[in-house]
């Protein structure tokens, strides 16, 4: 038992790399609409304990994502520049540390989705579905950022569900539609960092499907997520401030569009962390519209 203590406590750092806690921007886009889902399905901020259960389930579940990702990406990630130092590549974790890794976060997060209700619970299942498939979509379609899309935005249903104890309403769905767009945009970003290396390795991706018509496909999809925003409002009575916040998106997508315009590796890069504050700005007109403009 000791000589396993000691293992793990040895390990620890190659655990906490493996689930990429010194990178979270992942955590943040998937938190981001999470929030904006709580809120709108409250009417106002949530209650405690269902805030506390989202949040950390997300970094749970964000994590739990990274390690699949990285166990089903173990002969592929050494042949990429960006990603040839991550723990699987340097061989400083073994395949049954990180399938016992993944293990134990998704146990985690569904312990604390016990608190809430049957049917979140019940949709915490297609959770870990989405987040166990998508690392292998890769190798089979070039439209992997639709399934990642699908997993980061389903904690939309899931917060719906666990804050009214009822099935979504269609405008939740609405903006999990919305959501999973916007990640297929953001993601084809990412994935144009590595589009290279993908080629020669034969890995698929969005960034690969859209060739030369990146740039417009990608603007086509931020102008889809805005006009979906932007019905999502009057469904839950939404005030000029979260229309504001919706304005301050759409600018930071054409931010990301001049970024990217000569398909700069480190600029792709930048657009793509960009995103947080798109996420940002829409929860702050959410909030600020509960606070003083409902």
């Amino acid at each position: 038992m000791n000589a396993l203590l000691q293992h793990i406590k040895n390990q620890t750092p190659q655990y906490l790399a493996l689930m990429r806690v010194d990178r979270p921007i992942g955590t943040y886009l998937v938190l981001w609409p999470t929030l904006w889902a709580l809120w709108f399905a409250a009417g106002g901020f949530p209650a405690w304990h269902i805030l506390i259960v989202f949040v950390a389930g997300t970094f749970l579940m964000r994590s739990a994502g990274c390690v699949i990702n990285d166990f089903a990406d173990r002969k592929i990630d050494a042949h990429v520049s960006r990603t040839k130092q991550r723990p699987f590549a340097t061989g400083a974790v073994t395949e049954k540390e990180a399938l016992l890794l993944f293990a134990l976060l998704c146990l985690l997060a569904f312990a604390l989705v016990l608190f809430t209700n049957l049917l979140t619970v019940l949709f915490a299942f297609g959770a870990v579905a989405l987040a166990a498939t998508y690392p292998f979509m890769k190798r089979y379609t070039h439209l992997p950022q639709l399934v990642l899309g699908a997993a980061f935005a389903w904690g939309i249903p899931m917060a719906f569900t666990a804050q009214t104890g009822e099935l979504p309403p269609p405008a939740a769905w609405l903006l999990y539609i919305g959501v999973l767009i916007w990640t297929v945009a953001y993601d084809t970003f990412y994935a144009m960092v590595d589009r290279e290396d993908d080629l020669k390795i034969g890995v698929k991706s969005t960034a690969i499907l859209f060739g030369d018509d990146d740039k417009v496909i990608t603007a086509m999809l931020q102008v889809c997520v805005v006009v979906v925003l932007l019905m999502a409002g009057p469904r839950f009575e939404m005030s000029f401030i979260y229309y504001a916040g919706v304005i301050a998106a759409s600018g930071l997508f054409i931010y990301q569009q001049q970024l990217i315009r000569y398909r700069q590796t480190d600029k792709c890069f930048k657009a793509f962390l960009n995103n947080n504050w798109v996420g940002a700005v829409i929860f702050a007109g959410i909030v600020l519209h509960f606070l003083i403009g409902a």
